[in-house]
């Protein structure tokens, strides 16, 4: 492949995931700060900092994500909480 299409992809795996969070991040502070604008700002802030700032943390959420998804089934079949 070329350098240039790598490249390319790179750059939209970097879109669709930071709009993947934003969504993401978006619902859960809906739900739980109750205000639609003060979720979008916090969305934006949350964001921003990671995929601009501390790039490193982009795999944090991916792993709450998964820890989410596939994590609860798991703990419940432990009984870590009882």
């Amino acid at each position: 492949m070329d350098l240039f299409v790598l490249a390319s992809l790179e750059s939209n795996l970097w879109i669709v995931l930071s709009l993947f969070y934003m969504v993401w991040i978006f619902g859960w502070a809906k739900k739980n700060l109750g205000s639609a604008k003060l979720a979008v700002l916090f969305a934006v802030i949350v964001v921003y900092l990671t995929f601009f700032q501390f790039q490193f943390l982009v795999w944090v959420p991916v792993a709450i994500f998964l820890f989410a998804v596939f994590g609860k089934g798991i703990l419940e079949k432990v009984d870590a909480f009882k």
